[in-house]
């Protein structure tokens, strides 16, 4: 079986979750990443990390897909043996106004931000669960506590992932693992360049923010390592807020 600890981060490719990557990376943590379409990106992605010294496994498919999770959690065991972080950060939602969502928008953004979350979870508890625990943690925003213009599926879909993690973190304690989110406030990643309103989010966000500038991936990546780390192992089921103070605000 593999000794070192094995990371498996959605999304991992780019934005927030390729940060996090890299950050378990320099801990000598061996990755697994998953992307949705670009391939080039993510062999990019995946070259820089294994420069680190790790070893990293590139799963590509909807996660929201249950054979495909299944098919992605059985490789893990086959290549690492183990698994003891899971990084649920992939996302993805229709924007658009209340009145204009329809049946597929909305399963689209809770399949990929919530479902998927809870299936992912299950399975990468019972490898975790091999090797004495592990622990999870579920990338979050503030739209899941307050209204955000076009924001509806996504919003809900993260009081889902919320509540969620709430759940998971205490069914999960007599594994050994510990459950937590991370909240961000608007973060400019490739993400935000969807919204209608990008320019105006930016520069709100970088006037109204009490800490003096827009929260930055490096901010959510940091919160995301001090949970993993065993200096969180008493926190449990909580969303940490990262925005610079501006919820406070709202």
């Amino acid at each position: 079986m593999n000794k070192r600890k094995v990371a498996l981060i959605t999304g991992g490719t780019r934005g927030i979750g390729k940060v996090i990557a890299l950050r378990l990376a320099e801990q000598g943590c061996d990755l697994v990443i998953t992307y949705l379409r670009n391939r080039t990106a993510a062999r990019e992605t995946a070259a820089e990390l294994e420069a680190k010294g790790v070893r990293v496994h590139l799963s590509k498919g909807n996660i929201a897909d249950k054979d495909n999770s299944k098919k992605m959690f059985e490789e893990i065991d086959q290549e690492f043996g183990r698994l003891d972080y899971f990084v649920s950060n992939a996302a993805s939602g229709v924007l658009r106004p209340l009145m204009e969502i329809e049946e597929s928008h909305w399963d689209w953004t809770m399949n990929i931000n919530s479902r998927a979350y809870l299936f992912c979870a299950q399975q990468a508890a019972k490898l975790m669960e091999k090797t004495g625990g592990g622990k999870i943690v579920g990338l979050s925003s503030l739209g899941s506590q307050f209204v955000i213009p076009n924001y509806t599926t996504v919003g809900v879909s993260k009081a889902a992932l919320e509540s969620l993690t709430r759940y998971l973190a205490i069914e999960l304690a007599p594994m050994n693992i510990s459950v937590n989110a991370v909240s961000g406030g608007a973060v400019d990643t490739d993400a935000l360049k969807h919204f209608p309103n990008r320019e105006e989010i930016i520069k709100d966000a970088a006037v109204r923010t009490p800490a003096g500038r827009m929260v930055e991936p490096e901010d959510l990546a940091n919160a995301v390592m001090f949970l993993l780390s065993d200096q969180a192992s008493m926190i449990r089921g909580q969303t940490l807020v990262v925005d610079g103070g501006i919820s406070v605000l709202l």
